[in-house]
């Protein structure tokens, strides 16, 4: 099965050289997104929180691009350098996993430093039989 780049013109163009996801058979990987303004490629220091919430805003802009939804979300890890604050995260988390949303399954870990002077990032797996 061949492995397909795919982009999305509401997320940013990446900083660095990889791909924003890619499609191997019915599984999606997202590349570990920070909180960057898709506007000005700036990243959105505003703490882990907030960072949380504008990292799942764009992962909701992009999903319409490559015929996702929530519901296919198999996965998420979440990687920050505050786990002190880790309530901020799960408040934005919970923002989007409403009761009636079905959560992935999820890993946190706690980490030393992050692109880009962030405190967030995220990369998610999705499963989407055609």
């Amino acid at each position: 099965m061949p492995r397909q780049i795919l982009k999305s013109t509401k997320l940013y163009t990446p900083k660095f050289r990889y791909s924003q996801c890619v499609k191997t058979g019915p599984w999606y990987t997202m590349s570990g997104m920070v909180a960057l303004d898709p506007a000005t490629g700036h990243i959105v220091m505003t703490g882990p929180g907030g960072e949380a919430r504008q990292i799942l805003h764009l992962m909701q802009l992009a999903l319409p691009d490559w015929g996702l939804t929530l519901s296919d979300l198999a996965s998420a890890r979440i990687y920050t350098t505050r786990l002190d604050q880790f309530s901020e995260i799960n408040k934005a988390w919970e923002e989007v996993f409403v009761a009636g949303v079905e959560p992935p399954a999820r890993t946190s870990v706690g980490v030393a430093a992050l692109p880009l002077g962030a405190t967030v990032e995220i990369e998610f797996s999705f499963y989407r039989e055609d």
